[in-house]
């Protein structure tokens, strides 16, 4: 058979095969109920944009484990580099004790973060932990309480981070009294903002004003060109933080390293994880040195900054800087041109939108309504072709592949997107009825 990498998406049988089925038997006998499983793919290997499930079946991915493998599924040299690091040290806690991965990783990002303003950096483990970290330390540096996010936003779902998160209720039902001062404005609307300081948050109490460049979960919704540079002259007046949240925009996805670059926008405070290295548990903040200011002891992690994730980091940065951040733009330009192409007489598809190969094609109804219904008909039809796709906001088909996708594999996506959407079209009871 062909090496997986080079193949192209091939279903042997029905969808879950009995390989994958019993494997997901075992999972619902012991897996929280919590997990949302989008649909019934078991993975067995995956290498590059491609994945392989337990009956053999390989998919074309569309989803990076969800804008995590920036560089690709198990890239060679990301491979080598944790099995080196695995070989020398695995742990030793970087709050306690020193070495070299954690600080040659500290030293790549603080130099390639926006801004010229000397930097430092605090590990985490995930993108939930980076804004925890971000969320402390801007009420600690600044000594004000209270917070502005956004309605949409997606920042995690650990306390503090589900607080900030406003894209579903589901995330919040059942946990209040959430994290207190924590107050919603209308994304791309810098107005609410200035109505908010206005009316509940005295400027001299806010402490930081948290936003996605690009919102994810929300949508995949790609503000105007004015909304991330009048937050930073916002927060410039009234002595607040901008905290940029690029867990799932950053280290290549839009085109760019950082998202907040398209705008010429410098954050005090950048929220990392997912992309940063390669599919390794791995999460940051970097911020600017004068505000990154805690005592020892102030904050820590046990496991943020581990060694062989760091080795795994630094590898990809390599990867990404080299060629895939250049490929992200060029590929990203051909998927998004394509997606209107094929979309360009179909009511149901309201727009394709984004930057890089983080795209969302927005679905709606005869109205004009969202249709979650027919999203999801169109990402499980898409699956049964074998394409991975993944839903995101009410009605959004997200788009956010690996950077090393190539103009082939644009070419067969774009084939299953339009099969996906015929499939939607004359199935009975499905479509833009919904």
């Amino acid at each position: 058979m062909v090496a997986l990498h080079r193949d192209e998406p091939r279903i042997l049988g029905s969808l879950p095969g009995p390989r994958s089925a019993a494997w997901i038997e075992r999972d619902d006998r012991v897996l929280s109920p919590s997990y949302t499983r989008t649909y019934p793919l078991v993975v067995r290997r995956a290498r590059g944009a491609m994945v392989e499930d337990m009956d053999g079946n390989r998919f074309l991915d569309f989803t990076a484990g969800i804008a995590v493998a920036n560089v690709g599924h198990c890239h060679p040299k990301v491979v080598a580099a944790i099995r080196r690091q695995a070989g020398r040290l695995i742990h030793m806690s970087g709050t306690d004790f020193y070495y070299a991965p954690q600080i040659r990783l500290a030293e790549r990002l603080a130099a390639v973060a926006p801004g010229s303003a000397p930097k430092r950096v605090f590990f985490t483990n995930s993108g939930a932990e980076s804004v925890e970290a971000a969320l402390k330390l801007s009420r600690r540096h600044t000594g004000r309480p209270r917070v502005i996010a956004f309605l949409r936003s997606f920042h995690g779902r650990t306390y503090g981070a589900m607080s900030l998160s406003a894209s579903k209720p589901i995330h919040r039902q059942g946990f209040s009294p959430l994290v207190a001062d924590i107050h919603h404005a209308v994304y791309n609307d810098l107005g609410s903002v200035e109505r908010l300081l206005k009316t509940v948050c005295a400027p001299e109490e806010t402490a930081a004003i948290f936003v996605e460049p690009i919102q994810g979960e929300g949508g995949y919704v790609v503000p105007d060109d004015d909304f991330l540079p009048g937050l930073r002259k916002i927060c410039d007046r009234h002595g607040i933080l901008l905290v940029t949240d690029e867990i799932q925009s950053g280290f290549g996805r839009t085109g760019k390293l950082f998202a907040c670059e398209h705008w010429g926008v410098q954050p005090d405070i950048l929220c990392l994880a997912k992309g940063i290295a390669a599919g390794m548990p791995l999460g940051a903040i970097v911020a600017r040195a004068d505000v990154m200011d805690w005592p020892p002891g102030s904050h820590a992690s046990t496991f943020g900054g581990n060694p062989v994730a760091c080795a795994a980091a630094l590898a990809s940065l390599d990867l990404l800087e080299s060629k895939y951040v250049r490929n992200s733009a060029a590929r990203g330009a051909q998927l998004r041109e394509g997606l209107k192409a094929i979309t360009a007489s179909n009511p149901t598809v309201r727009e394709v939108r984004g930057k890089g190969l983080m795209i969302g094609m927005e679905i709606q109804d005869e109205a004009g309504s969202p249709a979650p219904k027919a999203r999801d008909a169109i990402v499980d039809a898409a699956f049964r072709r074998g394409l991975l796709l993944l839903p995101c906001g009410p009605s959004v088909v997200r788009f956010c592949p690996p950077l090393c996708l190539t103009k082939r594999q644009v070419e067969i996506g774009l084939g299953l997107v339009d099969a996906a959407l015929a499939d939607v079209r004359t199935a009975d009871g499905v479509g833009v009825r919904h």
